[in-house]
């Protein structure tokens, strides 16, 4: 070891010296956290100086590092982002936004003890479901439901209860793939029961469905396809046809909505969703749907429907190991205390209110934007508005797109690194932004930046290191 490298060796404060300096920090992240970070920090200095490279001994450069080291390690690997993508109900950041009234309603139950499983008249036990199952069935004309921590497990627990064991008949054209490669075959197969395919791809018939009826039937089951759509040459049996057989058969319809929705959406200008109310009354006995999508709640699976195959549900075992916590229950009542009110549904439900939004207003508001994102951005990026598709997403109603506006950047000489670039530096801020890349441009879909939260996006683009 050269003298150098020994003097730089000596040099170095000691751990307790800076611990004498971090006292602060000491109280905020603990002594051994503390320490064990001037250690790491420590360590990595004498290896770089044995290396032969040079570093500082400075003390307050030293003990910035490890500050910021520390500050790092604490921030939250969940965190809030501007979804800018152009698909509202975005599977991997989060689905619905939340309304007001749940996220209130959940901070009121976070923080305290609660009547979660506490009947308030009788004074004894009470079941988690009686706080929302009334609602249920009143915005859904079921006689019963319960809800479990979301559609997959609504599927699989509605299965296990009904068809242990036995047989259940699904089309072939509806035997999807959900997000994060579960597949239908795949969460049935767990449940205990076994598929019989029917039909074709593209073409399933009434008498298909009854040549696979034998007296080892559970069920029947329809899968709405809602990640994807078939056309041309396809026929799939309405659903009335379907619950008058499973009736004659004496066996339950069952139907798996996949996004749910309570309203009518054309009547606010948006594609047709099949309704849960509409597909009760067709003739299904239990109706299974997301929380976090079209009806812009928190992730819960519901089951709604006859009253004695809710109790059935219930009584499975599974049901406690599916069961909601009570934050979940409290944002999920309070999102369906928003529909008794459907004149003010679209102003106090982020989902429909981000659904709804006119093409117009966005472009206005992209017109507005694209010159204070060109001013931080600088020459060598263009920004312009554009006009984009918005997808509602999450499997809703894939193959329909909603006309929106996007601040399109670009850069000069046309190179797609620099976008990247752009894009990743995007990423960084203190409020992530996620946009999308698409034909030499990167795209910010302005459909869910609403305009309280303007000033907030715009304000911490100042923080980009271009």
């Amino acid at each position: 070891m050269n003298k150098n490298v020994h003097q730089q060796l000596r040099d170095l404060p000691s751990v307790s010296v800076i611990l004498d300096h971090l006292q602060s920090e000491v109280a905020q992240w603990g002594h051994d956290a503390v320490t064990n970070a001037a250690r790491a920090h420590l360590e990595a200095l004498r290896s770089a100086i044995q290396s032969g490279k040079s570093v500082s001994s400075d003390l307050s450069i030293i003990q910035q590092t490890i500050r910021d080291g520390l500050t790092n390690r604490s921030q939250p690997a969940l965190k809030s982002v501007f979804n800018l993508t152009g698909i509202v109900l975005h599977s991997n950041l989060g689905r619905a936004n939340l309304a007001d009234a749940a996220i209130v309603a959940m901070n009121r139950v976070a923080g305290s003890a609660n009547n979660l499983e506490y009947d308030l008249e009788q004074g004894q036990r009470g079941d988690r479901d009686s706080h929302i199952e009334s609602l249920i069935c009143e915005l859904t004309g079921a006689e019963a439901a319960t809800v479990v921590n979301n559609n997959a497990a609504a599927v699989l627990l509605t299965l296990n209860t009904l068809a242990l064991g036995r047989k259940v008949p699904v089309s072939r054209g509806e035997l999807v793939e959900i997000g994060g490669s579960f597949r239908v075959p795949d969460i049935m197969a767990r449940s205990g029961c076994t598929l019989v395919e029917v039909g074709t791809t593209n073409r399933t018939h009434l008498k298909d469905y009854a040549n696979a009826i034998d007296a080892d039937t559970a069920l029947l089951m329809r899968v709405h396809t809602s990640n994807y759509r078939i056309e041309g040459f396809t026929n799939t049996v309405p659903e009335p046809e379907l619950a008058s057989l499973a009736e004659a058969n004496q066996i339950p319809f069952v139907v798996d909505m996949g996004c749910g929705n309570l309203i009518d959406l054309k009547a606010l200008g948006l594609p047709h969703e099949a309704a849960a109310q509409q597909t009760l009354t067709h003739g299904a006995d239990l109706v299974l749907f997301s929380g976090d999508k079209l009806l812009g709640g928190p992730q819960a699976g519901i089951i709604a429907g006859r009253a004695d195959l809710i109790s059935r549900v219930k009584q499975n075992p599974l049901k406690r190991a599916l069961r909601l916590d009570k934050v979940t229950l409290a944002a999920l009542e309070a999102t369906l205390q928003l529909y008794r009110n459907p004149d003010e549904l679209v102003s106090t439900l982020p989902t429909l209110r981000l659904l709804t939004r006119a093409e117009d207003s966005i472009r206005d508001q992209a017109n507005k934007l694209a010159p204070k994102v060109s001013s931080v951005l600088g020459d060598h990026y263009q920004v312009d508005t554009a006009s984009v598709s918005s997808q509602i997403g999450s499997g809703a109603l894939p193959i329909e797109v909603l006309p929106s506006a996007a601040l399109s950047i670009t850069v000069a000489n046309g190179e797609d690194e620099p976008l990247r670039a752009l894009a990743a530096r995007f990423r960084q801020l203190p409020k992530p932004v996620i946009g999308r890349l698409h034909n030499g441009a990167l795209l910010l879909d302005l459909r869910c930046l609403e305009a309280i939260h303007e000033d907030a996006f715009i304000e911490q683009l100042s923080e980009l290191t271009l």
